[in-house]
């Protein structure tokens, strides 16, 4: 059976023409780096600490707009009667009095009298609403305070930023959503009034008090309802407003990573700082092998130098290492005639249990011990030789 029924230069020539009829082909290259400015991460803790600072936080001003209308309304219910009363009383007391002499005096007094009327009658319903409208902010956003919107920034002066803002997406929004809410709130004027309006020409009948008390008590049903309504359109805008804040601060890749690095710093240089500050431990720990009594070994793996004193609660690792290191131990320890002892078990033991500068534990004491003493026995016997 033959594996090529033509012959080979056929395929060679074939394979030409396929490379020449494709040539002028481009072949399709997805370059991730076209998307590291896309804003695709969620904004970090910092970002948005930030965001606070500068007065950029999701929240809705439908929310403070609903409450204070609320507020002001309700006040105007419980306490429009005995301010309607104090309008009365004054204005009586005025008209009854036409007879008085119009000079700086009596003009100053019906001053001072117009000024306390108001005072009576506005300012409980405004502190109210003020309250309210705080409540409202704090409640949304916390106690944060910011200059940074009423700060001068020329750029807003610019016609050019200053129409791309109002023809902005974020513009179309906002009056489709005021499009909208004047849509649903007409409607829903219109429905309760079409109902109400039939009955109007029959005030023309009814006393004056009467007439007003049933004017007002179908203006405040309207009110409510429209309140009621503009709460709900209110609260999917809290929503919609934290949702758009996000998307605002959203980050890049490269911007986590450039925060990153001015947070934690840059890792080549937190690696190099690691590095440096591990030759220096390690220079120091070799600087103590010199005092050691004895290097354990495991003889080629681990090498564990102690020291022990008298008044010592325990013999002291002074310095240990593995591989390279312990070779550069008992190194130094030959040097400066160390004793070495091989013991694989204990030198594993000492090297996993206890850092440098540390004591070794309780249940190494007897397998350290019968290693000191052996030491000193050795150390004894030389002084002899050589005395």
């Amino acid at each position: 059976m033959e594996i090529f029924p033509l012959p080979l230069e056929h395929y060679n020539k074939k394979d030409e023409r396929r490379e020449a009829a494709g040539a002028g082909e481009v072949d399709f290259a997805f370059d991730l780096q076209l998307f590291a400015g896309e804003k695709t991460e969620e904004p970090t803790a910092k970002r948005r600490a930030d965001a606070l600072k500068k007065g950029q936080v999701g929240r809705s001003q439908e929310i403070n707009a609903a409450f204070v209308m609320l507020a002001g309304f309700f006040v105007l219910k419980m306490l429009g009667s005995d301010a309607v009363e104090e309008v009365m009383n004054y204005s009586v007391y005025i008209f009854g009095n036409l007879n008085f002499d119009v000079n700086e005096e009596t003009i100053m007094q019906l001053f001072i009298g117009i000024v306390i009327l108001l005072a009576k009658t506005s300012i409980p319903l405004m502190l109210f609403i003020m309250v309210i409208g705080l409540a409202m902010n704090v409640a949304q956003v916390g106690f944060h305070f910011s200059t940074e919107k009423l700060s001068f920034n020329p750029g807003r002066l610019n016609p050019i930023s200053g129409f791309g803002r109002i023809f902005s997406k974020r513009s179309l929004v906002e009056l489709a959503k005021s499009l909208i809410k004047i849509a649903i709130i007409g409607s829903l004027v219109y429905m309760n009034l079409s109902e109400e309006l039939w009955q109007m020409p029959k005030l023309m009948f009814a006393d004056l008090f009467a007439g007003v008390s049933q004017v007002s008590e179908v203006v405040f049903k309207l009110v409510f309802k429209i309140i009621g309504l503009f709460m709900v359109m209110a609260i999917l805008d809290l929503i919609y407003q934290k949702w758009q804040n996000t998307q605002d601060l959203k980050m890049s890749k490269q911007e986590v990573k450039e925060e990153f690095k001015q947070q934690e710093g840059d890792p080549q240089i937190k690696g190099k700082i690691r590095q440096k500050q591990r030759q220096m431990a390690m220079s120091r720990m070799m600087k103590e092998v010199p005092k050691a009594d004895v290097i354990i070994t495991n003889p080629t793996h681990f090498a564990v130098a102690l020291k022990y004193e008298a008044g010592m609660p325990a013999p002291v690792v002074l310095a240990k290492g593995q591989d390279a290191v312990a070779q550069k131990i008992k190194e130094l320890a030959r040097e400066n005639s160390v004793p070495i002892v091989e013991n694989k078990p204990l030198a594993r033991a000492l090297y996993a249990a206890v850092d440098v500068g540390g004591s070794i534990p309780q249940e190494l004491f007897k397998a350290v011990a019968e290693v000191l003493a052996y030491v000193y026995k050795l150390k004894h016997r030389h002084r002899r030789r050589f005395a």
